[in-house]
């Protein structure tokens, strides 16, 4: 087709060594500190590469974060005990968001989210959706063992589940710790029992 604009076709070793070096930097100097000319130094590639597939800093960490992720198995633990089971997973999703490294990536990723309508839905739909969809999966699996409402609006218990920690965590409003964690599952856990 004429004057269709197509994509730039990626070198895969080129990526992988883009993607590599950017995860590299980000654990080494953090978001704010990181930049493409270090990115493109690090992977032995010209920043021209780098904008000429990725349009920001942001896209270039989504994407490293996304593919270091993509083997993870998401499937959350099953003990038979829902209660248990999103005590764990609630504790481990508070650590992550009171380990400072982690929690200034997360910063910096969410306000250049505010800013980027596709780098949020990129978000969203990559990082987000998977990880809060393995929880809701959970909590069917919940129900059908009669530990929580049949009628229950799953996506809501999941929001009811994950919304106070981000605000938390947004707002500087408490401390994130286990205990927290803990009051937050017995709180659900009483909203949405079978």
């Amino acid at each position: 087709m004429l004057g269709a604009v197509t994509a730039p076709r990626r070198n895969e070793r080129s990526r992988r060594a883009i993607l590599t070096a950017a995860l590299e930097l980000l654990t080494e100097t953090g978001y704010p500190d990181l930049t493409i000319e270090a990115i493109a130094a690090r992977a032995g590639v010209g920043k021209q590469t780098i904008y000429r597939w990725w349009r920001s800093k942001g896209m270039v960490i989504l994407e490293a974060l996304v593919d270091a992720a993509g083997d993870a198995d998401l499937t959350l633990p099953d003990t038979g005990d829902l209660h248990a089971d999103l005590r764990t997973v609630i504790r481990a999703t508070v650590a992550e968001f009171a380990d400072p490294k982690l929690s200034a990536t997360t910063r910096a990723i969410t306000i250049e989210t505010l800013a980027d309508e596709s780098l949020a839905e990129q978000v969203r739909d990559q990082l987000l959706r998977p990880q809060l969809a393995a929880v809701r999966d959970r909590l069917r699996a919940g129900q059908a063992a009669g530990q929580a409402r049949a009628d229950l609006d799953l996506d809501l218990a999941v929001e009811l589940l994950f919304g106070p920690i981000y605000h938390r965590w947004l707002l500087r409003n408490g401390p994130l710790t286990d205990q927290y964690a803990d009051e937050l599952v017995d709180l659900t856990m009483t909203a949405i029992a079978g």
